[in-house]
């Protein structure tokens, strides 16, 4: 059968053959959207796990506590990671309480009222944040003012030389001098409590089905692949901070309270019906309770 041009469509013809069509094009062989499912399933089965939610606090106390011996028994030499103003430090911890708002405020609001479809518990679940936000800023300002209160202004990073005119850690910095005192490590607390908090949040995942074909669905896909990395980031650079800077007592300390931020939130304020509660999950109260005790 000819066309109305005078010749027979090839029944090859749009066949790809080694990744290209028989007409010399070339198809990729994913989509994009494909590559970011297929990174979203990764990060799916990797961090939505009960195992992970209960194994990580473990994990992350006992990694401060062996790069913390490390440090003192066997420095490591100096590399990019240990320079301050390395890329991730300066953009990425620093600023690690925005990303990780910034990511699960959407994250929370969509997967909750995809589950509940009730506009006031989405709410009450995005309270979480502000309880984190809390969390973040008192802590913050007690290890600053425990530095201020616990501290002295030196004339040498040897601590030589008591500058005993200069009462306040800018005026010490502003004159040249350096200032000492108990300084709990803000990156030890911060990247613990963040990296706790998204596992918790992502286990609304077991939960969330939705079409493909649905912007929702590469909305939260998106979101997974972005907080899936963020964890990583902060777990890596939680490692970098105990086999580089401070010292144990300031290193436990600080994870100490992401820990106990975590779990006083997580583990047992969020169980009680007065509270912005838990994700949403099949299991009931009681179970929660069991594996948090596990």
């Amino acid at each position: 059968v000819r066309t109305r041009g005078g010749t027979a469509p090839s029944r090859e013809q749009g066949k790809t053959v080694g990744g290209r069509t028989a007409g010399g094009g070339r198809w990729p062989t994913r989509s994009g959207m494909e590559q970011l499912e297929c990174c979203a399933r990764f990060l799916r089965g990797t961090l939505v796990r009960a195992a992970v939610r209960r194994y990580l606090p473990w994990a992350l106390a006992a990694s401060m506590l062996a790069g913390s011996l490390l440090k003192e028994l066997s420095p490591l030499p100096e590399s990019y990671l240990s320079n301050k103003r390395n890329v991730l430090n300066v953009y990425f911890v620093k600023l690690a309480w925005a990303w990780t708002f910034c990511l699960l405020l959407p994250f929370i609001a969509l997967t909750n009222y995809h589950l509940t479809g009730k506009a006031g518990l989405v709410l009450r679940r995005l309270s979480t944040l502000l309880v984190g936000t809390a969390i973040w800023y008192v802590c913050t300002a007690l290890f600053s003012n425990i530095e201020h209160y616990t501290g002295s202004c030196y004339q040498s990073p040897t601590l030589e030389g008591v500058r005993k005119e200069h009462q306040s850690k800018k005026q010490c910095h502003g004159e040249g001098g350096f200032w000492h005192g108990f300084d709990i490590s803000g990156h030890s607390f911060l990247l613990t409590f963040c990296a706790l908090m998204i596992v918790e949040e992502m286990a609304v995942l077991h939960e969330v089905k939705t079409d493909r074909s649905h912007c929702l669905h590469t909305a939260i896909t998106a979101l997974v692949v972005g907080l899936g990395f963020l964890t990583f980031i902060w777990v890596w650079m939680f490692l970098c901070t105990a086999v580089y800077f401070h010292n144990l007592s300031q290193k436990l300390f600080g994870t100490l309270f992401g820990l106990l931020g975590w779990y006083g939130t997580y583990g047992f304020w969020y169980l009680k019906s007065f509270s912005p509660g838990l994700p949403p999950r099949s299991s009931s109260l009681n179970l929660k309770r069991d594996s948090y005790k596990q």
